[in-house]
């Protein structure tokens, strides 16, 4: 492939690896940013503050990356790709040894902004570094790692993660993240050829992709569907142990159901998504607004809750993979722009429900999150039956 070095053909074995290795990154990124969700408790209790407060972590990370993520793709767009993912990896390493040493709220805070940083870049730049370094004929199946990645960080990473605070201390967690990712940057720059940029896009990319009516509404259905997501789930851990009444090791057990449901929804997305184009976002909205309204009368019990944790966990992620490969279909001529956006808005999203989620339980109490949620997710779903019925939405 001409991304790959010229000096030697490719490798297949190296560029498995390298692919395999940026799913494994994509599994740290997804981790350190909902690891919070998992640890807000604890996080409060170590700094003397409520955890409903300690959620403004979720929202000032993701509000630094939802307007960082364009300017510092079009910034870096020359830049070659190597270097700068080794670099962004720097970045993050270090954030995360200013989590570990965080001696105020504040100071944690900082270090979740640089985190923040490389996180934009990482997210702008790495579903085509991975096309690009796969070997030929095999570009989808090393989207579908990158997808297992994030499912995995659901699956595994937030529940362990929260294990590991639950008994060591939450700055271990963030200490264990960045060892991990120290051994992933050294594998990446030991496997990784120099890969120039190419095909990144520009300023002029913007109007072009906004005068697109499909992109822009799923665009919009980003917005409305994620902050309608993060209102309820940003808070699921106080919600379950104050208004369930669940044990820790309840809790646990839930988030490891709820991101075990994730891994089932992104196989099932990459069996059937193809097949039925139409179906898997309006489906998944609308199984994501059942979810939430359905948080409250089915917090009497661990096994009402955990069934509803499956369907909740399997539809974000049929409805962030649905979203994404959409994304990526009607802005095929300015990928790394579409995803800048994509990813940008995503966090507008991300950011807006942790906020909402804070301000819900503030006025009307922690029970209300799911009801808030929900409601904006049938919005969602109206927006997503539009959307499929539009002319421009199959493009070939």
């Amino acid at each position: 492939m001409s991304s790959l070095s010229s000096e030697s053909p490719p490798n297949p074995t190296r560029q498995w690896v390298s692919v395999i290795t940026l799913a494994f990154a994509a599994f740290i990124f997804n981790t350190t940013e909902f690891i919070p969700v998992a640890l807000l408790s604890d996080i409060g209790n170590s700094f003397n503050m409520p955890a409903t407060d300690v959620g403004i972590m979720i929202t000032l990370y993701a509000w630094v990356v939802a307007p960082i993520s364009l300017p510092m793709m079009l910034m870096t767009r020359n830049v070659e790709r190597r270097f700068l993912l080794i670099a962004l990896f720097v970045v993050f390493i270090l954030s995360h040894g200013l989590s570990y040493f965080a001696w105020n709220f504040n100071v944690l805070l900082a270090s979740r902004i640089g985190i923040a940083f490389s996180h934009a870049l990482f997210w702008s730049i790495t579903a085509s570094l991975a096309v690009r370094v796969a070997p030929k004929g095999k570009e989808f199946q090393a989207l579908g790692l990158l997808a297992t990645g994030t499912a995995l960080a659901m699956v595994l990473g937030i529940p362990f993660g929260r294990m590991i605070g639950e008994a060591y201390g939450w700055r271990n967690t963030f200490a264990l993240i960045a060892i991990g990712a120290a051994i992933i940057c050294l594998t990446l720059a030991k496997t990784l050829p120099k890969l120039p940029s190419v095909n990144s896009g520009s300023l002029k990319s913007i109007g072009m992709l906004f005068k697109r009516p499909s992109l822009v509404i799923v665009f919009a259905l980003t917005v409305i569907i994620i902050t309608a997501q993060f209102t309820a789930y940003s808070y699921i851990e106080p919600f379950t142990l104050n208004i369930a009444h669940f044990s820790s090791s309840q809790t646990t057990t839930l988030l490891l159901i709820y991101g075990g449901a994730g891994f089932i929804g992104s196989y099932l997305f990459g069996k059937f998504g193809n097949q039925y184009p139409k179906i898997a976002i309006p489906l998944s909205s609308a199984l994501l607004a059942m979810s939430m309204l359905l948080l409250l009368p089915l917090a009497q019990g661990l096994n009402s809750l955990s069934v509803l944790s499956l369907f909740w966990g399997m539809s974000i992620i049929c409805f962030s993979l649905a979203l994404q490969a959409k994304t990526l279909n009607l802005a095929s001529d300015a990928t790394d722009v579409a995803m800048a956006i994509y990813s940008g808005l995503y966090n507008v999203g991300i950011g807006g429900g942790a906020l909402l989620g804070g301000m819900v339980t503030a006025s009307y109490g922690l029970s209300q999150i799911g009801i808030v949620g929900g409601l904006l997710a049938i919005l969602g779903t109206v927006l997503a039956f539009i959307l499929v019925q539009r002319k421009d939405f199959i493009k070939v």
